[in-house]
């Protein structure tokens, strides 16, 4: 036995083998109400986030109408009034279905890298393998998404996957941009303007996870680790978020095709932002645009906050299960912050290196961003699916408190479907003719992705890699 801070007890089971020969530490159900989680090999993570913590996390991490208000111009030219309007609608109910899909799994093992640990969990085989082919496109879809795409990264169908716009850092800074160029006819804008609005943007969040971490209780949930009673709070939470995300995005599409004015001015403002063309043409108020906007631009802010607190978990629980080159230092845990520094650092870094891609290159950038979309979603696809198939086989597993029951193979089936159905064409290019300026590279880079992933496992991974699972499944 293995005693913790709070006396929580960790049932070490006998090692088995995997279909691959790889051995699988089993880890036993953390109880709930433990006030800390061992670390492991890095160190202690104390449960502080309550119920309105975790709502609020999920919540503000999605922000769909907000960021939907910012990026919409680009489905209204492909797809005309009815994309966004039953577009919205879609995408809404396939995300709720994949939010309780995930759910499901989540209340069976609610932590942080719940993907990858849930992929190796339920693989018909090879898990360790599928464990690492996941934990590495997991990391690099949200490391991507923290520099370029919107932390709503369940609701997107209705959007391109194409845009600079459609980001939180990059997104973010054509904000600020946009806003200028709004108030101050001579700026002119450039593209290095955009990368150093990011990299303040970068900055801020990340010292305020360094000296303000209590103060983001009422504004985040960093993961599954630090919620008290997880099985029961995460897999709800996920859910009321995206419902209601998906509820207000619907709502805000049906106002803004009330209220979208001249379509030719908001289409070709010179602000390249439509959203502040639509208030313009409202208001006729420089002072009430600006407000409007700015609200906006303050949730996608604070959703940023929440995401550089999750993916820095994400990281960590990677490297402490080494998955990453250089493991050890990526997976400690300061005593005096006790959060994942070395991981929050990583995080950072390589999203102001990203950001300097935008200075060369656009097209470049652009792919960059592009790949959230469909990372996220071979993320989401692979446990689901996995899932599934342990369930059409008659398979046993222990459930959580959450369990879909009879509901579960059709809810699952139609989830797949849509992230499927979704994948068919996130990767196409959104501009015809399709020339090297507007090409989608995003389908390239996420193979690439692939192939470091998969070269990795046969480099070192298969020999470094270990998976702590959950009891969940009976028959591993």
């Amino acid at each position: 036995m293995e005693h913790g801070k709070s006396g929580e007890v960790y049932s070490q089971h006998a090692e088995e083998k995997s279909s691959d020969s790889r051995e699988v530490k089993v880890e036993g159900d953390i109880e709930p109400s433990s006030e800390f989680v061992d670390g492991s090999r890095g160190g202690i993570l104390k449960r502080h986030i309550n119920t309105q913590a975790i709502v609020n996390f999920g919540f503000t991490l999605q922000a769909a109408w907000e960021a939907s208000g910012v990026s919409f111009q680009f489905s209204l030219l492909n797809g005309g009034p009815a994309s966004l309007v039953y577009g919205s609608l879609f995408a809404g109910i396939g995300s709720t279905m994949i939010a309780i899909s995930l759910a499901e799994m989540a209340s069976m093992d609610p932590v942080v890298g719940a993907q990858y640990r849930w992929s190796a969990a339920f693989a018909p085989s090879h898990n360790a393998f599928w464990g690492l082919f996941q934990g590495w496109v997991t990391v690099f879809a949200w490391i991507t998404c923290t520099a370029a795409s919107p932390g709503r990264v369940l609701q997107y169908i209705e959007l391109p996957p194409f845009s600079v716009s459609n980001s939180s850092l990059a997104y973010l800074a054509n904000v600020v941009q946009g806003l200028v160029i709004f108030n101050y006819d001579t700026y002119v804008p450039q593209r290095w303007h955009g990368t150093l609005i990011m990299w303040g943007f970068i900055l801020i969040p990340v010292l305020w996870n360094f000296y303000f971490r209590k103060m983001l209780n009422t504004l985040e949930m960093a993961g599954g680790d630090e919620v008290k009673g997880a099985r029961t709070r995460v897999p709800h939470s996920m859910i009321t978020a995206v419902s209601l995300n998906s509820i207000m995005q619907f709502a805000f599409m049906i106002c803004l095709m009330y209220t979208l004015g001249d379509l030719d001015k908001v289409t070709n403002t010179p602000t390249a932002l439509p959203i502040i063309e639509v208030y313009w043409e409202a208001t006729k108020s420089k002072h009430g645009t600006n407000i409007l906007v700015t609200m906006m631009a303050l949730v996608l802010f604070i959703s940023l906050f929440n995401i550089f607190a999750s993916v820095s978990r994400l990281t960590w629980s990677f490297a402490k299960d080494h998955g990453l080159p250089f493991s050890r230092i990526f997976s400690r845990i300061s005593p005096r912050f006790n959060i994942p520094i070395n991981a929050l650092l990583l995080v950072g870094a390589i999203c102001a290196l990203l950001s300097l891609i935008n200075i060369g290159s656009t097209t470049a950038f652009n792919a960059l961003i592009s790949l959230p979309l469909i990372t996220l979603y071979i993320s989401y696809l692979l446990p689901i699916l996995f899932l599934l198939l342990r369930k059409l086989r008659g398979q046993q597993q222990r459930y959580g408190p959450f369990k879909l029951g009879r509901w579960g193979i059709p809810i699952n089936t139609f989830a797949i479907f849509y992230i499927l159905f979704v994948l068919s064409f996130v990767a196409l290019p959104t501009i015809r003719p399709v020339s090297g300026s507007n090409m989608n590279y995003a389908g390239p880079l996420v193979c690439a992705v692939m192939i470091v992933a998969v070269s990795d496992w046969f480099l070192s991974g298969r020999r470094r890699f270990q998976v702590p699972v959950s009891k969940a499944v009976d028959d591993f």
